[in-house]
């Protein structure tokens, strides 16, 4: 006897547009925004952070950087069109309509700000909707016009951890701006590295994404390294202020050490496989230095 399976009707398309939702909201990367703002909020608090208040921070920064991402698809669509890491998103793929996107992007901006404006405070809150107006009006049109986009970017890219300080102490204090300083500067190693593995992706959809605006050159490494470099004495500046101790500080310092030896190594051989180490060793250190720090404060 034929055995028929069985399917749940509709469970197919279901999935499909939670699949579509999770690509509008770019769910890995707005995770990992609010991972870097609960950092901010528990280095902020100590030991004596609010499980209430984090869980708000995670959920009103989760929709505020989903709309940022969701407008920035919005106003990108027909250029990721052409760029093969994007070409299969919804709204490029006629998955998704506009209409509905903007429908998605508005209502998680509205509700992600409130909850942060009313929910913890109206500090918190205004940083959000600065960082969405940033990020959404600036730094996206930006990206076709001048490879400043990054520097542009780079402002509302390093709210997330300050953010999470205003959520706990309602005031942005030397501390906050240090968390700041530390993802401001480390943002431009990040992209750069990202920049040189995809750039000839990004060059179909015309972004000026490397630093010298000619691709990528001995210059564009150069900068990149130059950047790296910094965050070196940055990770020494907690200890100067009495904010960490000199444990956490010689951990951040060889932290950043080793990420700079990556980004000499990009110098040196200016090279794809360098890039993509880069690119990998970026999205380690950042988590890391603020574990680090974190762990500090409440040990």
């Amino acid at each position: 006897m034929e055995q028929k399976s069985l399917s749940i009707p509709g469970s197919v398309n279901f999935s499909t547009r939670i699949q579509d939702y999770i690509q509008l909201t770019k769910f890995r990367l707005s995770s990992l925004v609010v991972f870097s703002a609960a950092m901010g909020y528990i280095i902020a608090m100590g030991s004596g952070f609010s499980g209430q208040t984090l869980f708000l921070l995670s959920v009103g920064g989760f929709l505020v950087t989903g709309s940022s991402n969701a407008f920035n698809q919005i106003i990108e669509k027909d250029l990721d069109k052409l760029m093969d890491r994007t070409a299969n998103r919804p709204l490029p793929t006629g998955r998704m309509t506009v209409p509905e996107a903007y429908a998605a992007a508005i209502a998680m901006g509205i509700s992600g700000v409130l909850i942060l404006w009313v929910g913890i405070n109206p500090l918190c809150g205004v940083l959000s909707l600065l960082s969405l107006l940033l990020y959404t009006l600036v730094y996206t049109p930006s990206k076709k016009i001048t490879p400043f986009s990054v520097l542009i970017g780079a402002f509302p890219g390093a709210f997330p951890p300050l953010l999470g300080w205003v959520a706990g102490r309602n005031e942005i204090g030397m501390e906050a701006l240090l968390l700041y300083a530390i993802q401001f500067i480390w943002q431009f190693p990040h992209f750069w590295a990202i920049a040189w593995v995809l750039h000839d992706d990004y060059a179909k959809a015309g972004f000026k994404m490397l630093p010298t605006g000619q691709g990528r050159t001995k210059g564009a490494a150069f900068q990149t390294l130059v950047y790296s470099i910094c965050l070196i004495p940055l990770a020494v500046m907690p200890v100067v202020f009495g904010y960490t101790g000199i444990v956490a500080t010689i951990l951040m310092v060889i932290t950043g050490i080793l990420f700079t030896l990556q980004a000499l190594r990009l110098f040196n051989h200016c090279d794809l496989k360098s890039a993509q180490r880069l690119m990998f060793g970026s999205f380690i250190y950042l988590p890391v230095v603020q574990i680090i720090w974190m762990l500090n404060k409440i040990l």
